[in-house]
């Protein structure tokens, strides 16, 4: 649908407004290490540099992108019906223990065998971790908030409970299993790129990266194009409305849960399998957090969530020369930029958007006049 002659293109909602909103994110980032005697340009420089100057610093920022892109998934898929999932972090957890079991029981077996046990796992055990939160909001009406928040720290423990006393590797203290088998390791990047006949230097980045990407490709379809995703949008838009029509809102918020939950859980592939081969405490590492801001800055759209993923996982990467290039800076720098980008996209995300939309209304005005 295009525009009318007095009101703004869709685009600038869509486009110009992000990139505004980031714009004075980062400018605000500037001043802050202006104010600590550093120049705001070279944080930029290092920044970006970090992030993109390298094929391995562009591996690493993939890599980070990837587990980004399934946490932020996960929340777009629970928000278009109606629910702002806050167990992500708890629902990798347990998507990853679900890939551990699955490698420590057959790592013995053929890796074609074992990744679509993993990958089954780690989506089915996150999706029974979400599943219990949303059939206690549609069938008790608690809160899917409060009880997500609840289950992040209930699998916390059962973690460290079974890392701890259960699953850890004889004769260690350090709270972790074994290595699994090298055989059922997931393939790295600069591996089968350097076999095709691009060279890349080596990279935490691995084939989870191309499964987020068809992660996202599917929730579009099924989101936009499939009869169960439009019951499950028309819950979240107006449930009295959806009642009418013959959707049952209880079936779409388990549904919603679960496959929210299965797409948190798929973080577990790219840390579990992909990159330290064992099973141990803290892998999400806020994921599913962070997860919250990627889907709320991508407008909860399969293609924006990549977007925003590939900024943040850039900000994670490039955040991570500020300490080596910049002596008044530290780490903690790329975590108040983070904050500027989720406040700036988020919470004020229509600071600028009247001013925007009025400018461009009266150059139609104009045009048409």
């Amino acid at each position: 649908m295009t525009a009318g002659p007095t009101e703004a293109p869709r685009w600038v909602g869509l486009v110009l407004l992000p990139v505004v909103n980031l714009v004075a994110a980062f400018a605000l980032a500037g001043l802050v290490a202006l104010a600590l005697n550093e120049s705001p340009i070279q944080l930029m420089h290092v920044l970006f540099f970090g992030a993109f100057g390298t094929l391995e610093s562009v591996g690493f920022t993939l890599y980070y992108t990837t587990s980004f892109i399934f946490a932020g998934l996960a929340v777009a898929v629970a928000f278009h019906c109606g629910l702002f999932n806050i167990g992500g972090e708890g629902q990798a957890y347990i998507g990853g223990l679900g890939v551990g079991l699955v490698c420590l029981a057959f790592d013995t077996l053929p890796f074609i065998v074992v990744l679509p046990l993993a990958l089954l796992a780690a989506m089915g055990f996150g999706a029974a971790w979400a599943y219990v939160p949303g059939w206690l909001q549609a069938k008790r009406g608690s809160h899917v908030v409060i009880t997500t928040i609840m289950f992040n720290f209930i699998a916390a423990a059962l973690m460290t409970y079974l890392l701890v006393d259960v699953l850890i590797k004889p004769g260690q203290s350090s709270p972790e299993t074994r290595e699994f088998a090298q055989g059922v390791w997931l393939p790295l990047a600069h591996d089968w790129l350097t076999a095709i006949g691009i060279p890349m230097p080596r990279s935490p980045l691995n084939l989870s990266f191309v499964f987020a990407l068809a992660a996202a490709a599917l929730v579009w379809v099924f989101i936009w194009h499939t009869r169960w995703g439009y019951e499950l949008r028309a819950v979240g838009l107006n449930e009295e409305a959806a009642v009418y029509a013959g959707i049952s809102p209880s079936r779409q918020i388990i549904v919603a849960m679960a496959i929210s939950g299965g797409l948190a859980g798929l973080v577990g592939i790219n840390e579990i399998l992909g990159v330290h081969h064992r099973l141990l405490l803290g892998f999400p590492a806020g994921y599913g957090f962070i997860g919250i801001a990627v889907a709320l800055m991508g407008r909860n759209h399969p293609v924006g969530v990549c977007l925003a993923a590939l900024l943040f996982g850039a900000l994670f990467q490039g955040g991570s020369e500020i300490s080596f290039e910049m002596r008044n800076l530290n780490r903690e720098m790329v975590v108040v930029i983070e904050g500027l980008v989720i406040l700036f996209c988020g919470a004020l995300e229509n600071l600028f958007r009247p001013r925007l939309e009025a400018l461009f209304r009266r150059r139609r005005a104009a045009a048409a006049a």
